[in-house]
């Protein structure tokens, strides 16, 4: 499913379990009997059956990807409809960035990379414009896509890391189910022993997915940590997922904590995490921006996962974090299915913004 994802080969002294036969189901014999002559053939009822219905065929992700940034979209793509090429359309447009929240200092760049390209250039109808500022945001945005790479380590140990209400733990799930399309091992670590029924919540997805969840009652997340880490090295499982406790930022005792837990796993096993992951609310806008900043003062971030950006007009805070913290994005989520959560292409999300 996610041909984003890339393989190394496994170092020669490790061999990944070999993927279960999957056995074709088997058809029941056909028997053709002897043709009987037709006079002898008694006559048959046959009644007519209602023609058979064809399945909805399922959205594209293009097709889905511009539903859920259609708020922001709309609110930049009107400008250029029938435009002048004057102040005024540079006024509107940076009034209509600052409000998706691309930020002051992407929004700054971005007029300013535009107003020089429509001069180099000669550009003088809105098409040609509106072109000229997807080109820029592409190149803007492409330094934030890059493909996540499996078989790197035996086991990769991810650690996911978020504030309350993100879609953390949600998105754990939905990553385990694709790992597992990818033909890798999953186990699932239930580090979040603060929020009630966070345990119980991953437990349930790891049973959907058939999937082992290393959990304690009442433990320390550090301790759950590193059982899990242990566990996925004895199993010889390919990726191991460590859920941690949504906290905010400015909880500095809890930013502590998760510091631990990292010093934690990478004792259970050299390098460890191999990836450490915060999920971001779309919705947060300029918020988002100051979780990557902090996240990755104090845990040294390995890439994003931007969720829930259906629905939202401040899809732009990309820019902003191209702009002032470039951390790689994984992976964007636009609803709640399996599939609505898919590696980030730049050129795909500028065209789904600007259409």
């Amino acid at each position: 499913m996610f041909s984003f994802f890339k393989k190394k080969p496994l170092p020669p002294e490790i061999t990944p379990p070999a993927p279960a036969a999957v056995s074709a189901p088997v058809s029941a014999p056909v028997v053709v009997a002897d043709s009987a002559p037709a006079a002898s053939a008694p006559e048959q009822f046959v009644p007519e059956l209602p023609p058979i219905e064809e399945p909805a065929p399922k959205q594209s992700w293009m097709a889905r990807l511009k539903a859920g940034l259609s708020k922001t979209s709309a609110n930049l793509s009107v400008l250029f409809v029938g435009a002048r090429i004057d102040e005024d359309l540079y006024e509107e447009l940076e009034a209509a960035l600052l409000m998706a929240d691309a930020g002051i200092d992407a929004t700054q760049y971005l007029l300013d990379a535009l107003r020089k390209k429509v001069k180099d250039e000669k550009l003088l109808d809105a098409a040609a414009v509106k072109a000229a500022l997807k080109t820029l945001l592409i190149d803007l945005l492409t330094p934030l896509q890059r493909p996540f790479e499996l078989g790197r380590h035996q086991p990769m140990v991810m650690m996911i890391a978020g504030v309350n209400g993100a879609g953390k733990t949600t998105t754990i799930g939905k990553l385990a189910k694709h790992l597992q399309a990818n033909k890798q091992s999953v186990l699932l670590a239930a580090g979040d022993t603060f929020r009630a029924a966070a345990r119980e919540q991953l437990m349930v997805w790891g049973q959907r997915n058939n999937i082992t969840v290393i959990s304690q009652a009442s433990g320390d997340p550090a301790a759950v940590s590193y059982d899990a880490v242990q566990s996925g090295k004895a199993k010889n499982i390919d990726v191991v997922m460590i859920d941690t406790a949504g906290r905010l930022p400015t909880q500095l005792h809890l930013m502590e904590e998760l510091k631990k837990v990292k010093r934690v796993i990478g004792k259970g096993l050299d390098g460890a995490p191999h990836e450490t992951l915060l999920v971001i609310d779309g919705n947060t806008g300029q918020n988002a921006l100051a979780q990557v900043k902090a996240f990755d003062d104090a845990l040294t971030l390995t890439g994003l996962v931007i969720t829930k950006l259906d629905g939202t007009a401040k899809g732009g805070v990309l820019a902003a974090i191209a702009r002032v913290r470039p951390v790689p994005v994984y992976f964007i989520g636009i609803g709640e299915k399996i599939e609505d959560l898919q590696p980030f292409v730049a050129a795909e999300f500028v065209e789904a913004l600007l259409g």
